[in-house]
């Protein structure tokens, strides 16, 4: 059965892949859009409750999500044979590499940051539900999570668009640098020089704003590298500035 071979592998691969990923950032939404500002409202004991008994569940399936859809994104390049033939030199390589970049961080986010935190609010929050005392360290836990959250909501707008763009767009645009000459040769793929400022370009840009969201930049109070993270809303429209940063950049690079 052609299901059974590398072609099937790579179809199988990529579809698990998307299952697992919308279930990943369709909680991702549903936790910054929906739960934060309505938990906002709720009553201190209702809040509670909700944090004991619904977040849990949610936040079991979250993680999760995020696990499986790393772990098949790993399997599509296993499966894909162009990935062996400098695929990432290449403008479709580089596309797919910075949205598979910027997911990468994502989910460690998920794993190593926004899970563990979240674990001390909800044990505070069962504790408090069965009548024992409230945690001090819940409400820092509670900040750290959120703009970890925030900051993966930020980073999911640009990293869906290079995901998408790599076969819808880039691949199939022709104004784009696809190849360059070298030593008299033309070569497929943009300059080095290009993929060389490109990369560190995103690289610092992307590692200045996870550290905002770690904390490292002026802790994690109120401040104004913070201000798009307090608000959803300001954070949709950080994430929209970043995707047109990063999109700027690519078409000012290699652009023919």
């Amino acid at each position: 059965m052609e299901i059974f071979t590398q072609l099937g592998g790579v179809i199988l691969s990529r579809w698990f892949h998307v299952l697992a990923g919308v279930t990943w950032i369709g909680l991702l939404y549903y936790f910054n859009f929906v739960q934060t500002p309505a938990f906002a409202g709720f009553e201190a004991g209702s809040r509670t409750e909700a944090t004991a008994k619904l977040v849990p569940r949610a936040l079991w399936w979250f993680r999760w999500g995020a696990m499986l859809t790393f772990l098949t994104g790993i399997m599509i390049l296993g499966f894909q044979e162009q990935f062996k033939m400098n695929y990432f030199k290449s403008l479709p390589g580089t596309s797919i590499l910075t949205g598979a970049g910027i997911a990468t961080l994502m989910f460690l986010n998920v794993w190593l940051v926004i899970w563990p935190k979240q674990k001390i609010v909800i044990a505070n929050a069962q504790n408090v539900l069965g009548g024992g005392e409230a945690d001090p360290n819940a409400p820092a836990a509670a900040r750290r999570g959120l703009l970890a959250s925030r900051t993966n909501t930020l980073f999911s707008i640009p990293m869906l668009w290079f995901m998408v763009a790599t076969s819808h767009f880039v691949g199939a645009s022709t104004h784009f640098k696809l190849t360059h000459v070298r030593d008299g040769l033309t070569v497929v793929g943009p300059g080095r020089s290009n993929l060389i400022t490109y990369w560190i370009i995103v690289v610092v840009l992307v590692a200045v704003i996870e550290a905002n969201a770690l904390g490292l930049l002026g802790g994690t109070g109120p401040g104004p590298t913070r201000a798009p993270l307090e608000d959803h809303k300001r954070t949709i429209v950080a994430g929209f500035i970043l995707w047109a940063i990063l999109y700027g950049l690519w078409e000012i690079i290699f652009r023919a």
